[in-house]
């Protein structure tokens, strides 16, 4: 967010007050890494008055090993899920969340069971006492998943589908994400809010209306800022809404073809500082 004693505008005219980016496939190359340039004109935005969020599909337990890559204090809010959790990446707490009520993801699992046969289920829910994080991710035998070794814990379909969810996922290795979408958004609409992040069948299901748009709409109210000042960076169809959202969206040079037609402006890859290319311009 954005300090109290902040200067009171970037130094360039022009400028966002508040920096908005994606993390995988954005913010990190492919290495999983941050180059020194961008981490330099993400910190001279920060020291010129800007606000910095990460917003992401990462659940918030994800979010500490980006967070170290950055210098101390940069990122504090962070908005995780899709939209669906807003994130203190200094107190480690989760300060709000959206939810998919167990109905609807009864009948989205149904219909997804239907269309794809095989498909295996995880669900992300919001950390308790009980669970002793800020988040759990639950997901069946069949679930295989998209980021190597999963960090799930084992459930059954029936738990899977008891309590509300920040989001459900729904893998079938064998498809695309865009023909999984393609199928199963005409079946579930009013339902739940549908996306991807992952091009090889994975479809991620939210609370009707919740995105990276409102997500982000959160954190720039709670700032200040108005949606023209703000830039946003995204690689993904989940980062859709916010490029369209921002008063300047930005599309990575690697970003699937949706964006392309979509975004503001096409900057260069996230293996060629895409994001710095930008914010150069300004700081």
């Amino acid at each position: 967010m954005i300090s109290p004693d902040a200067p009171e505008a970037p130094h360039h005219t022009g400028a966002p007050r508040l920096v908005a980016t994606d993390v995988d496939g954005t913010l990190l190359d492919d290495d999983h890494t941050i180059s020194e340039r961008t981490v330099s004109a993400i910190s001279r935005a920060v020291a010129a008055g800007a606000g910095f969020v990460l917003v992401t599909g990462r659940p918030p337990r994800w979010i500490p090993p980006i967070v170290a890559r950055l210098p101390e204090g940069l990122v504090r809010l962070c908005v995780c899920a899709n939209g669906a959790v807003l994130y203190d990446a200094i107190d480690d707490v989760v300060l709000g969340a959206h939810t998919l009520d167990p109905d609807a993801v009864r009948t989205v699992a149904a219909t997804a069971a239907q269309l794809f046969p095989g498909c295996g289920l995880g669900v992300e829910r919001v950390g308790n006492a009980e669970t002793g994080g800020v988040d759990e991710f639950l997901a069946e035998p069949a679930y295989v998943h998209a980021w190597g070794e999963s960090d799930a814990g084992p459930a059954t379909r029936d738990e899977l589908l008891a309590r509300p969810v920040t989001k459900m996922l729904i893998r079938a290795p064998e498809l695309s994400s865009d023909q999984m979408r393609e199928r199963l958004a005409p079946r579930v609409e009013g339902l739940c809010d549908l996306t991807f992040s992952h091009p090889g069948g994975l479809i991620e299901a939210a609370a009707p209306g919740v995105t990276k748009a409102t997500g982000l709409a959160e954190v720039a109210a709670m700032a200040g800022v108005d949606a023209a000042d703000v830039v946003a960076f995204g690689d993904m169809p989940n980062d859709r809404e916010m490029l369209r959202w921002a008063g300047r969206g930005v599309a990575m040079g690697n970003a699937h073809p949706e964006l392309l037609g979509l975004a503001d402006e096409v900057t260069a890859p996230n293996t060629r500082h895409g994001l710095a290319e930008v914010l150069e311009r300004w700081f």
